[in-house]
């Protein structure tokens, strides 16, 4: 009988590989002069997973929570912690979970050892389980009495919303929309961002007492002089929700449209039919890889593809093309990029094959063919070969391969801008907004910007820019000065609020955190570097996972037939059991998850369990460093890299 070929997959180690069979001698290990005077230290580190979220959730946090590592305090559910935890960064967890092409997930160690871990996924499941069970937020018990402006109701202004409410002020949104949700809601369809979905976890900023106004337009219906007179400091997050019309002539032709106002006319209800040809243009501007996230840290070398790995152009192109095939049109896909690099992942670009709808890789539009009516009849291409030149996209042109591609529609996907009508005073004459790592504006005393004014990328970014935007203008409605940003910005476990949710007692200020072996508050030798230090798999021992396939999401391919007229949601959720286990797949890299390894394997019995009483989450073991021989074992079996080996005090 053949062998599974699950079971025959090679798995990659840090220390062995397939065919070494000659051990290292250890007595050159443990008796090395220069090693024998260090002994073990626990180094609380980022895994990559979070430093590759632009969002800046405790994935490791969260994820340490659903497999039941972490307990949360008695009375609350587990999946209510978790939620909890996850929504200190990010208050979009049901719709992110559907729709964040998961840069997170291409950072993943695991990914050296078979497969990412699917955290979208169980993400996905805690913000449909926060919705189902109608969770919602702690207000906070007193006001401030400031007040602070957001404008736009996009994920970048709710963000922030959302982040300055908790901290006690004033909000009001204003949106020149009917409902609010910006991108989430006016550039993805409904069959990918489920509208009850949405609605719930808006509404449950609103519940904080966030006030809107809708339908009214800073710079037209309001001016920024009002504004500046009742608020005590304004957030910018109107959007690029203008799309980029194709750079060539006849592109106002009235039957040439971006991708923006498409989806919005399709999400408002007004778009009823697209005609029977219709021609989708995409990549150019917004051309932004966002496996390319994780991958600048340089950490990961099998990196799987995400079950959604493409940039916010990749999304506008093929949503654009899977509307247009549920209207039973004959669609036609056009991309600079060959498709092997198109923003898409091939995941995405086989679903939207499999809807029948023709994708072009290698083709630049030339011109618009115009019938005498005035209407555009077809889109003139040529083949092209596209790529990146010191950051630019130049693209070189192949002379003799024109060819018309006849269309009753032609829709630009790609790129997007923003109207800066009546409010030109933050225009930095590129089509955007400058600011500083704190977000705020240059030269704009009490302005601060986030989200796709700044540049368009993606939804979980703009919530990102969002949330440290609120910091600054907390800081600033204290009268405190911008605080400096540590290098990897994002939320990270925190020992010490561990330790007092479990009843014991510390004082930051009298406790030290790190480098002794007499504070109550940390084991020996504690120390978080995770604002500082990403921990990669080569810190790792992966020889302690073995091979364990992803739980994934059911995922309905759709045919060109039933296509049509399908707008139901083909993402299937996880149920319970299957989150549990997805979530225990996670190597929780830089944080211990009680393995029992290093106590096992202490041949001096030098390393030991802290009693229950005193222990929490990332203080489980300890070291006697009596008994201590400097001899690395416990650091050589530590999966997850959070022993190390330092000066022992």
């Amino acid at each position: 009988m053949a062998a599974n070929p699950q079971e025959t997959q090679a798995l990659t180690f840090r220390r062995y590989k397939d065919g070494d069979h000659t051990p290292d001698r250890w007595q050159e290990v443990i008796f090395q002069s220069s090693w024998t005077h260090k002994c073990p230290t626990y180094i609380q580190s980022t895994p990559p997973c979070q430093g590759s979220c632009p969002s800046g959730e405790d994935i490791r946090g969260w994820l340490q929570i659903v497999r039941q590592t972490e307990k949360p305090p008695q009375g609350v559910p587990w999946q209510e912690y978790a939620w909890r935890r996850l929504t200190e960064a990010n208050p979009f967890p049901s719709v992110m979970g559907r729709v964040c092409p998961a840069p997170c997930e291409t950072g993943c160690n695991r990914n050296e050892v078979e497969d990412h871990v699917g955290i979208n996924s169980v993400e996905h499941f805690l913000g449909d389980y926060a919705n189902a069970n109608k969770l919602a937020y702690r207000k906070p018990e007193k006001q401030t009495g400031k007040k602070v402006a957001v404008i736009g109701g996009g994920p970048a202004g709710l963000s922030c919303a959302y982040q300055l409410a908790l901290k006690g002020h004033s909000v009001t949104v204003f949106d020149e929309h009917e409902h609010l949700g910006g991108m989430m809601r006016y550039g993805i369809p409904g069959f990918r961002t489920p509208r009850d979905s949405l609605d719930a976890e808006i509404q449950r900023i609103l519940d904080l007492g966030v006030e809107t106004r809708l339908k009214c337009r800073i710079g037209t219906d309001v001016t920024m002089e009002e504004i500046r007179k009742q608020f005590d400091a304004v957030f910018l997050g109107m959007g690029a929700q203008g799309g980029r019309p194709l750079p060539l002539a006849d592109s106002q032709a009235p039957n040439v449209v971006t991708a923006t106002s498409f989806l919005k006319a399709f999400n408002d209800g007004r778009l009823r039919h697209v005609g029977k040809r219709v021609v989708v243009v995409g990549g150019g501007d917004t051309s932004i890889d966002v496996a390319t996230v994780a991958r600048r840290l340089g950490h990961i070398e099998n990196a799987k593809p995400t079950d959604f790995e493409q940039a916010i152009a990749g999304y506008m192109a093929h949503d654009v093309a899977h509307v247009s095939v549920a209207q039973g049109a004959e669609v036609t896909l056009t991309s600079v990029f060959g498709v092997d690099k198109m923003q898409a992942n091939k995941h995405e670009i086989e679903q939207a094959a499999a809807e029948g709808i023709d994708i072009r890789g290698g083709w630049a539009p030339v011109g618009i063919v115009k019938g005498p009516d005035g209407r555009a009849t077809a889109l003139r291409v040529a083949q092209c070969e596209a790529k990146f030149v010191g950051g630019q996209l130049k693209i070189d042109m192949k002379p003799g391969t024109e060819q018309d591609i006849p269309a009753d529609l032609i829709v630009s996907a790609i790129g997007q801008a923003v109207d800066f009508t009546g409010l030109e005073e933050f225009n930095n004459g590129k089509g955007g907004v400058t600011a500083d790592r704190n977000y705020r504006v240059a030269g704009k005393d009490g302005v601060f910007a986030g989200g796709d004014v700044l540049r368009p990328h993606l939804l979980t970014t703009a919530i990102g820019h969002g949330s440290i935007a609120a910091d600054g203008i907390d800081r600033f409605l204290n009268g405190e000065e911008p605080e400096k940003r540590p290098k990897i910005d994002v939320h990270q476990f925190d020992l010490v609020r561990k330790m007092h949710e479990r009843g014991l007692e510390v004082e930051r200020a009298k406790e030290p955190m790190w480098g002794t072996c007499d504070s109550k508050a940390a084991v020996h030798n504690y120390d978080n570097r995770s604002d500082r230090h990403i921990i990669t798999h080569k810190e790792l021992f992966l020889g302690h996972f073995g091979f364990t396939p992803r739980v994934k999401r059911n995922f309905i391919t759709l045919t060109k037939e039933t296509a049509l007229g399908n707008f139901e949601e083909r993402l299937g959720a996880l149920n319970e059991a299957q989150a549990i286990a997805e979530a225990k797949r996670c190597m929780s890299c830089g944080l211990c998850f009680e393995c029992d390894n290093c106590v096992v394997y202490c041949p001096q019995t030098a390393v030991f369990k802290v009693k229950k009483n005193q222990s929490t989450t990332g203080r489980y073991v300890d070291t006697d460093y009596d008994k201590c021989i400097g001899c690395h074992i416990c650091r050589d079996v530590c999966p997850t890299g959070y022993i190390q080996m330092g000066l022992g005090e």
